[in-house]
C-alpha cells in the first residue's frame, strides 16, 4: 500500500502501449513483424520495472518545502517561495503542484522544473488575494520521474498552512516611505501652495533676508536693537477620520476587488500619512449601524489598531443608515474633525435621501464625500454605436456618467466637498485632498 499510493504511470508508457498494440495488429498482416513487436514489448516492460527501481530505491527521493510570508497583502501580488531538493544523485524530471487556497478558484496550477543530482532549486510564484480572510493551503506534491519518463513518484509536503490577507500593507509602505521623504508627489500627489501661516508659535529668532515682515515682533527688536520676527510651525494633532461605507452600494467589484475593499485599502494608507503628518488618525465603519470604531490618537500603536479592526471589518451588505451614522458622530465626535466618507451614489434620487444627514454632519466637521466613477460605462461610451440598441445603450451610460458630475455640484451647493474618483486613484485623490486642506489652513 505504502509503494501503490505515492505510484503513478506517465503518459509516455500508455503512448508506448498504444503504439505496440497497433504494431501487433500490423503484425497479422505482416508475420515478420510480429517477434519484433514481441521484443518491444519485453523492453517496454523491462524499462518500466528498471525505471520503478530507480525511483523508488531509496526511502528519501525529494525534499521540498513551502516559505510562506507572514500574512497577505489584499489586492497585490504575493510571492509565495518554494525550495526543492533533489537527494537523487542523478538528474530528475519534476512537476510541482501546489494546492492553492479555494478563494482563488486555481485548478491547473503546475511547475514543471528540471532537477540535477543532488541539487536544491529554489521556485516561486505569486498570488493576488481580491478578499480578507484567512487563506488554507493543502499540500505541496512533488512528481518526480528519470528521463525515460514512464512512471513517477510522487512526495507531498507541508500540509494544512494558514496566511492570513490583510488591507493592503505593500501599498502602505510604498506611501509609507514617500510621506517621511515628502516626496509624495512623485506619484501624482499634486503640491499645493500653502496660503498665509498658522498661528501656532513656535519660538522668536533673528530675522533673516527672505522672513515674511508681517512676522516681525517689535517688542522683541527694541529690547535685542535688531530684527526679530516670530515664527510659527504647522497646526498639527488634528483629528481625521476615515468613515467606511460597508452597505450594499459597496458590493459592486472592480478588477476582483469589491469597493469595500478599496475603501478600506485607501482607509489604511490615509491613516499612515496621517499620523506621519502629526495629526490623529481614526477609522469607523457602518451600515445598518456604526461599528469597528477606532478614536482618533497619535499613539505609536494606533496603526498596529487600525489595521487589525480594518482586517476584521465585515459586512451582509445592508442598506446603509445614514441617520445612525449622524447620530454616532453628533454624540461620540465633539472635536471639529476632517471626515473622509468612503459611500457610493449612483443617483441623484440616492443622494437627496442622505442630504440632511450629509448637511448635519458638516455643519460641525470637515466633511468630504468620497464615491466612485463606474468605469465600466467608459467602454460603453467610447464603443461605436452602429445599431439602435446601441444607441439606447450609450446614452444611458452618458446620461449615468453626467449624473455623478451632478451630484458633486449638488453636494458643493449645501456646502458638503466631494471626491469623484476611479477604484485605482481612490488612495491618491484621498491624500491630495487632505493635503490640500492641510495647506489651505481648513484643518
Amino acid at each position: 500500500m505504502k509503494f501503490i499510493k505515492p505510484f503513478y504511470i506517465q503518459n509516455r508508457f500508455f503512448y508506448g502501449c498504444i503504439a505496440i498494440m497497433i504494431l501487433f495488429i500490423v503484425g497479422f498482416v505482416f508475420p515478420r513483424l510480429f517477434n519484433i513487436v514481441k521484443l518491444l514489448l519485453l523492453a517496454l516492460v523491462a524499462f518500466t520495472f528498471m525505471d520503478i527501481l530507480i525511483l523508488f530505491w531509496t526511502k528519501k527521493g525529494i525534499h521540498a518545502s513551502r516559505i510562506l510570508p507572514e500574512k497577505f497583502s489584499n489586492g497585490d501580488q504575493n510571492v509565495v517561495e518554494l525550495s526543492i531538493e533533489n537527494l537523487y544523485t542523478f538528474p530528475v524530471i519534476s512537476r510541482i503542484i501546489d494546492e492553492i487556497p479555494e478563494q482563488f478558484q486555481v485548478r491547473d496550477f503546475k511547475i514543471d522544473k528540471k532537477l540535477k543530482g543532488s541539487a536544491i532549486a529554489n521556485l516561486q510564484y505569486e498570488l493576488r488575494p481580491t478578499e480578507r480572510g484567512e487563506y488554507r493551503f493543502g499540500k505541496l506534491n512533488v512528481f518526480a520521474s528519470t528521463a525515460l519518463g514512464l512512471v513517477s513518484r510522487r512526495f507531498t509536503f507541508g500540509d494544512n498552512a494558514m496566511v492570513p490577507t490583510y488591507p493592503s500593507f505593500i501599498q502602505l509602505r510604498k506611501y509609507d516611505l514617500l510621506a517621511i521623504s515628502n516626496n509624495l508627489n512623485h506619484l501624482g500627489i499634486k503640491k499645493v501652495r500653502r496660503i498665509g501661516h498658522t498661528m501656532e508659535f513656535e519660538q522668536i529668532k533673528d530675522y533673516v533676508l527672505g522672513d515674511d515682515l508681517r512676522t516681525i515682533n517689535w517688542k522683541a527688536t527694541a529690547k535685542k536693537s535688531q530684527l526679530m520676527v516670530n515664527q510659527f510651525q504647522d497646526e498639527k494633532s488634528q483629528p481625521v477620520y476615515s468613515v467606511i461605507d460597508k452597505g450594499r452600494v459597496m458590493k459592486m467589484p472592480f478588477n476582483g476587488l469589491t469597493l469595500l475593499d478599496y475603501a478600506i485599502n485607501a482607509s489604511l494608507v490615509m491613516s499612515n500619512v496621517v499620523l506621519k503628518k502629526h495629526d490623529k488618525a481614526g477609522i469607523f465603519a457602518f451600515s445598518k449601524k456604526v461599528e469597528n470604531m477606532v478614536v482618533a490618537e497619535k499613539r505609536t500603536s494606533q496603526m498596529n489598531l487600525i489595521l487589525e479592526t480594518l482586517y476584521n471589518v465585515k459586512t451582509d451588505f445592508f442598506e446603509s443608515d445614514f441617520s445612525r451614522l449622524y447620530a454616532d458622530v453628533k454624540r461620540n465626535i465633539t472635536q471639529r474633525s476632517l471626515i473622509l466618507l468612503y459611500t457610493n451614489f449612483e443617483t441623484l434620487d440616492g443622494l437627496h435621501r442622505q442630504i440632511p444627514y450629509l448637511k448635519g454632519i458638516a455643519k460641525n466637521h470637515l466633511l468630504v464625500v468620497v464615491f466612485f466613477k463606474n468605469t465600466e460605462l467608459n467602454s460603453v461610451i467610447n464603443e461605436k454605436a452602429e445599431t439602435v440598441q446601441q444607441v439606447y445603450d450609450k446614452v444611458i451610460a452618458e446620461k449615468f456618467s453626467f449624473e455623478k458630475r451632478l451630484i458633486v455640484n449638488e453636494l458643493k451647493k449645501y456646502g458638503v466637498y466631494s471626491i469623484l474618483t476611479t477604484p485605482e486613484n481612490l488612495t491618491i485623490d484621498s491624500i491630495n485632498k487632505y493635503l490640500e486642506f492641510k495647506a489651505k489652513g481648513f484643518i
